[in-house]
């Protein structure tokens, strides 16, 4: 080889490595990795392990665009004071961003300043807080009761006395459906509520609850019970025979069967598992830089970004059925925001 193609040799090879570094740089830029914990204060609930396992799930789908998620649990039956705890352990941990079902909507303002200080992103879900320091990213609790609550006004033709089963008295997000429920009905003057319990959102406490109802209050003729515990207040309510009472219903696959096989005319609202796993994907997305179309000011507290509430009734209800009749009877119907879909709301 002569000198002048040694050289054009050289030119070229000199072209290729840098062209082989730029690459190798570009891609590490773009490669990302980030440590997230999850915060689950209540596990007294079959929903609850979904939600973590959907969450897991979204962490998983994001190496397919070339982003590494860890994932930190802490998931246990604590109080307030616990929950900080956790929340704690994870900014000690490192963590770039937290997730929280959180026990409480004002507790956690202290703790969450920490967090913002450290530079670890907070998001609660399925229960709004009052912290400026974290964004909330889940459904409207209040909408979601007040959907419900107005499905069964009307099927009540706007007339007729009512009871309330809830779930944890105390609870943020139990307190919001209340007052969701609690306006609707309001606006129907022939409409009264005579009684309101709290059966914490399990199956048993809600059959005991609708059965010791039914023994108080004979004229019953709705009742609005929340996920978790309408399986058993249906049970109650076809085990005494009362078949011209109209309920609210639920979204896990057990009281999918029952409603198939006996027919119930009901309907429920959606609080999908799935909510975890669209603030985890929202999340990311901030994480890698990314602004918000439209800053999140939803919600009593300002700080909001409500995602859509599914509602199942006789005119979908084959649809979901089919969607979920392969999982186990403790399963709940769950719609998730993807991370293409959490994309369309940033810029």
């Amino acid at each position: 080889m002569n000198k002048t193609g040694g050289r054009m040799l050289k030119k070229y090879l000199i072209k290729i490595l840098t062209f082989l570094t730029f690459f190798s740089l570009t891609y590490q830029a773009q490669a990302e990795s980030f440590k997230i914990g999850l915060s689950n204060g209540w596990v007294g609930s079959e929903w609850r392990t979904q939600m973590i396992d959907e969450a897991k799930e979204a962490a998983a789908a994001w190496a397919g665009e070339g982003v590494e998620i860890e994932i930190l649990v802490q998931s246990a039956n604590v109080d307030v004071p616990g929950q900080i705890a956790h929340v704690k352990n994870f900014i000690s941990q490192g963590v770039d961003a937290i997730i929280i079902n959180p026990n409480s909507p004002t507790a956690f303002d202290p703790v969450f300043k920490q967090a913002k200080a450290k530079g670890v992103l907070v998001i609660s879900t399925d229960a709004e807080v009052s912290s400026q320091d974290a964004v909330y990213v889940g459904i409207d609790q209040k909408g979601w009761a007040a959907k419900s609550a107005k499905w069964l006004a009307e099927q009540l033709n706007g007339n007729g006395k009512v009871v309330a089963i809830n779930g944890f008295a105390g609870h943020p997000a139990n307190q919001m459906r209340v007052d969701g429920y609690t306006e609707v009905f309001n606006q129907y003057a022939n409409i009264e509520i005579i009684a309101e319990v709290n059966a914490n959102w399990d199956q048993a406490q809600g059959q005991q609850a609708m059965q010791t109802l039914l023994a108080t209050y004979p004229d019953i003729n709705g009742v609005w019970v929340q996920d978790g515990m309408a399986v058993g207040a249906w049970r109650a309510i076809s085990d005494a025979g009362r078949d011209n009472i109209i309920a609210t219903g639920e979204i896990r696959r057990d009281f999918f069967e029952s409603w198939k096989v006996e027919g119930y005319k009901t309907g429920a609202s959606v609080n999908p598992p799935g909510v975890m796993a669209s603030a985890l994907n929202v999340a990311v997305h901030m994480m890698l830089g990314k602004n918000l179309k439209a800053a999140a000011t939803d919600g009593v507290y300002g700080n909001a970004i409500y995602i859509p509430i599914p509602f199942v009734d006789g005119t979908n209800f084959d649809t979901v059925y089919n969607s979920m009749k392969d999982e186990p009877g403790y399963y709940s119907y769950s719609e998730a925001l993807t991370i293409a879909d959490t994309a369309n709301y940033f810029k």
